[in-house]
């Protein structure tokens, strides 16, 4: 597989099945660094000392996903994570994919494998470091000292070398990720999402008196409509969300996918298996008119922020959306404390609501010098096109001061 660094020796050895297998580099130094195909082989309570507070890297979470096939090598997900170890000790970890395709990751590069396929090379297998079917940042480079998240990010790129893939993708890393990858070599690529921020805000009307005028009306004229479509809520956290309630919601999502033509990516079985393991990570909205349920979104609850992630509705009411996932999702972090809501990738018109744009960051190292040459050179002109974007957006904020 070749040397991680030029002063260790370096080696494989196979310390699983051949069904769920634990690679290791051997190092001379007291650390040294592994591939587990499957997370069986990684003890819970040790990853999760390393993701923090980010629900979506714990164990359970994608455990989850791989488990009930959702995120899996039959559907183009085969597990590949880069772990690191000191003195038998977990001190480092990657989520980490070879992927056969490039759905499921809301960071596109379609025309870089166009690019491959039109010169008669293979773009896919790729690796990628990403939560599946997830658009949210925070740390991908697990790990306690930014020492290590450099030895990980290093060993990332050998290991793509000795498996001989196209390229590596690291997708909405933190700022401590960045900096380790920056150092590594890689080629940064910049996006844009859609937060909310808690200035502080007593109740939800602190919020809407701090947008604008013409923000204010229309957010209350939306408010108005549900109000005499005869539309209430219900917040379900964690143990009060009961089975029912979670089929209810299911039933929205699928139903929503399947109109706009497309399979859901998700199980009903991912999402009961979150509920048993995580449930306190779970915030449901239910819209319920007549007393009969009608819409949800089931939101993620991690440390001081609420991430907006699944939806659906059974029936239309206007205004029903952005009420359900928006604004009832700002007024549950109002009076819960939050500081931020993160309302899912992309969508300017998130901006009427009071999300602000924010910039997110992807990470890419490519084999090919030439077609990492052409990449960088896009990725130059690409990054100035959305620090101009971001810079107009900033330009037309929809708060009287910005909080």
């Amino acid at each position: 597989m070749g040397v991680l660094h030029s002063n260790h020796n370096a080696g494989i050895t196979d310390c699983g099945n051949s069904s769920a297998r634990l690679y290791h580099y051997a190092m001379t130094s007291p650390a040294r660094l592994g591939i587990a195909t499957s997370l069986s082989q990684i003890d819970p309570s040790e990853w999760n000392a390393l993701a923090g507070n980010q629900p979506f890297v714990r164990h359970e979470f994608l455990s989850a996903l791989h488990e009930t096939g959702c995120a899996c090598p039959d559907t183009g997900w085969a597990p590949y994570y880069l772990v690191l170890r000191r003195d038998e000790r977990l001190v480092g970890g990657v989520p980490l994919y070879l992927k056969s395709h490039s759905r499921g990751e809301y960071v596109f590069d379609y025309a870089w494998a166009d690019a491959f396929e039109r010169h008669g090379l293979r773009y896919y297998p790729k690796l990628l470091s990403s939560i599946p079917f997830t658009p949210v940042g925070g740390s991908r480079l697990l790990a306690g000292t930014q020492e290590d998240r450099l030895t990980l990010a290093q060993g990332l790129i050998e290991l793509a070398q000795g498996l001989k893939v196209s390229s590596l993708h690291m997708l909405f890393p933190d700022e401590d990720d960045l900096l380790a990858l920056r150092e590594a070599g890689y080629m940064v690529r910049e996006g844009v999402q859609f937060h909310w921020r808690n200035a502080g805000y007593a109740h939800l009307d602190d919020f809407l008196a701090a947008l604008n005028h013409d923000k204010r009306k229309k957010i209350r004229q939306d408010r108005k409509k549900v109000l005499e479509a005869g539309v209430e809520y219900r917040w379900l956290h964690g143990t009060q969300i009961d089975a029912q309630s979670l089929d209810f919601f299911y039933r929205c999502y699928e139903q929503t996918y399947f109109a706009h033509g497309n399979a859901p990516y998700l199980s009903a079985e991912f999402f009961e298996r979150l509920h048993r393991e995580i449930p306190d990570t779970l915030v449901l909205i239910v819209a319920v008119r007549d007393g009969q349920p009608i819409a949800a979104a089931l939101n993620m609850r991690g440390g001081d922020t609420l991430y907006g992630r699944y939806w659906g509705s059974l029936e239309f009411v206007s205004g029903l959306h952005f009420e359900t996932c928006y604004l009832q999702s700002i007024d549950y972090c109002i009076q819960h404390g939050l500081a931020s809501f993160e309302g899912g990738a992309q969508g300017e018109h998130k901006m009427a609501r009071g999300l602000l744009p924010t910039p997110t960051w992807s990470a890419h190292w490519i084999a090919d010098a030439r077609f990492a040459a052409a990449i960088e050179d896009f990725l130059e002109r690409e990054t100035q096109a959305v620090d101009g974007y971001l810079g107009e957006l900033e330009a037309h904020t929809p708060f009287r001061r910005v909080p």
